[in-house]
Order: C-alpha cells, then sequence, then structure tokens
C-alpha cells in the first residue's frame, strides 16, 4: 500500500479530484498555500497499490491545466503505507 501527497493549484483541484473519483480513487483534500509564492494550492492524500501509481500520476497531469514558465502542474510525493485502517 502507498499514500500518494500530490500538491496541485487551487484552481486545478476540483478537476483532478472529480477525475480521480471517476476512476474509483478516494481522495481526501486538504487546503494549503505554497511557502514561495505564496499562492493557494490544494494537497491530495491518495491511498493506492503500487501498481496504481503510473496510472494516478497520468490522470494528474491530464486533469492540470498547462502551468506558467517556471511552475509545475503538480508535485507529487509517494510514501510507503504500511497500515491502513478504517474505525467505523
Amino acid at each position: 500500500m502507498k499514500l500518494m501527497i500530490a500538491i496541485v493549484k487551487d484552481a486545478d483541484a476540483l478537476q483532478v479530484t472529480d477525475q480521480l473519483v471517476e476512476q474509483q480513487y478516494r481522495v481526501t483534500r486538504i487546503a494549503s498555500t505554497g511557502g514561495f509564492l505564496r499562492r493557494g494550492n490544494v494537497t491530495l492524500l491518495v491511498g493506492l497499490e503500487a501498481e496504481q501509481i503510473p496510472g494516478v500520476c497520468d490522470i494528474i497531469a491530464g486533469a492540470c491545466s498547462e502551468p506558467e514558465p517556471g511552475q509545475y502542474r503538480a508535485t507529487i510525493f509517494v510514501l510507503p503505507a504500511e497500515d491502513f485502517h478504517q474505525i467505523g
């Protein structure tokens, strides 16, 4: 199990989350602010299996708008998630 942390522009967040949910991924959205340019960002948390990582990266890249010069569509971190629990 992996935990993907994807940071996208606020303006792209709705499109990205809609695309991920449409493809049956569960997403947690957290509002955040960039440290350098102080622009609005959204941090998305996605739990997935290792083989799903390329497909999710493609969804994110396709759903984000063209970046300004010197910017990126998204910044993505993938971390190991050894345990996963849902408490009902």
